[in-house]
């Protein structure tokens, strides 16, 4: 059996997830839990465990310094092979309006981010020849009004995993991309408030006929760290009711 072959029968299931305390984050965590995974949470807020088996980090991902030193303090105490880089910010603006800050930021978080956790889990990858590294992007990868930094850095996701993709497939290592449309989370109610007519009006654009749920996203993340899933790689999945397929207005 070729390097390329060889099936991770006995690989730990450690996971490392980033904005894991709320929305798309808290519901990957929730369900890498019941399936049996340590699960350590990178979080700018990082609430108290709860559980066992959940390991919790404060952090400011956008802060590239704080990023590599929280990336080095984890792989010190454990030895994740599953990455779900889920934490984004939209800074949302229009052209005339977009910041050096803005571009910087999102840069960070989105792209270098997933960069410097992925650096720090290769040897243990490589030494288990076992990984799966997802990366939560956007439907808003497509383009998206008021939202140059934020689709320009998600975009950027899918060029990280289809780069991935082709460096560590030999190693036994996969890396895949989840695009979610329009999602009731937090960030979502920050952009279109809950009591807001809008709300409806979104969800009746959608081909679906309805909006996101975390879960949605969750099941998504999950197929993509099963172990027995390692001839997907390279891919990007709309997760997104049908909107990746048109326009989309929020």
């Amino acid at each position: 059996m070729t390097d390329s072959t060889r099936q991770p029968s006995a690989a730990p299931r450690t996971a490392l997830v980033t904005g894991g305390n709320a929305g798309i984050g808290r519901a990957i965590v929730e369900h890498l839990l019941e399936a049996n995974y340590e699960v350590i949470s990178l979080d700018l807020r990082a609430d108290a465990p709860g559980h066992a088996r959940l390991h919790t980090l404060e952090v400011d991902l956008c802060d590239a310094a704080a990023t590599r030193a929280a990336a080095a303090e984890v792989v010190a105490r454990h030895a994740p092979t599953t990455l779900v880089h889920n934490a984004g910010v939209i800074r949302a603006a229009l052209l005339p309006d977009v910041t050096h800050d803005d571009v910087i930021a999102l840069a960070n978080l989105h792209l270098d981010a997933p960069i410097a956790l992925a650096q720090a889990m290769l040897p243990a990858m490589r030494a288990q020849h076992f990984g799966r590294l997802v990366l939560i992007s956007s439907r808003a990868a497509l383009g998206l009004a008021t939202r140059t930094a934020y689709s320009a850095t998600k975009a950027g996701m899918l060029g990280l995993v289809r780069t991935w993709a082709l460096e560590l497939g030999p190693l036994g290592v996969t890396a895949n991309a989840i695009a979610p449309g329009p999602v009731q989370t937090d960030m979502f109610h920050a952009v279109v408030p809950a009591d807001s007519p809008k709300v409806a009006q979104i969800a009746a654009g959608i081909p679906v006929g309805r909006l996101g749920q975390p879960d949605d996203i969750a099941r998504a993340a999950m197929f993509f760290a099963a172990p027995e899933n390692g001839f997907v790689t390279g891919q990007t999945l709309y997760v997104c009711g049908g909107t990746s397929t048109g326009s989309l207005a929020l």
